[in-house]
């Protein structure tokens, strides 16, 4: 059996909240239990956006987490991958006319790969994940 060419090299991501109803957050943490075991394909959470391919984002953007938002991008070595998850993340969802944001994720952060739902199932976060790993080997291949 041949292994596809994206699950020759690890996925580290880095989470970040950007002001979330903590509803996509619960579907991560499902996507990493023992039911989905990403971690067979190489995918983890690591602790530092230096040790991050793959920033993991979501959430709509707050006014004070813009800045800090900005801040952990500028972290994540290159060549990296921004994932927006959830609907939030896309276009505000519940919060879109709320004084306090900055906007979507797309106004603050360069995004690679989207993963809609609100929240997302755990099954389109992995294929999202997927998605941004053939994104990355596309980038690597450029350099």
């Amino acid at each position: 059996m041949k292994i596809p060419p994206s699950f020759n090299r690890s996925l580290w991501v880095f989470h970040l909240n950007t002001g979330s109803c903590n509803g996509c957050e619960i579907e991560i943490v499902a996507t990493i239990t023992p039911r989905y075991d990403p971690e067979r394909f190489g995918m983890r959470l690591v602790g530092s956006p230096k040790h991050a391919d793959v920033l993991l984002v979501t959430g709509p953007v707050t006014k004070k987490m813009a800045p800090r938002a900005r801040r952990v991008y500028e972290q994540v070595p290159d060549p990296k991958v921004v994932m927006c998850i959830g609907t939030c993340g896309q276009s505000g969802g519940v919060f879109y006319d709320s004084y306090n944001l900055d906007g979507p994720i797309d106004q603050v952060l360069p995004v690679d790969v989207y993963v809609p739902g609100c929240p997302p199932r755990p099954e389109a976060i992995i294929f999202g994940v997927v998605k941004a790993l053939e994104k990355l080997e596309r980038l690597e291949a450029e350099q």
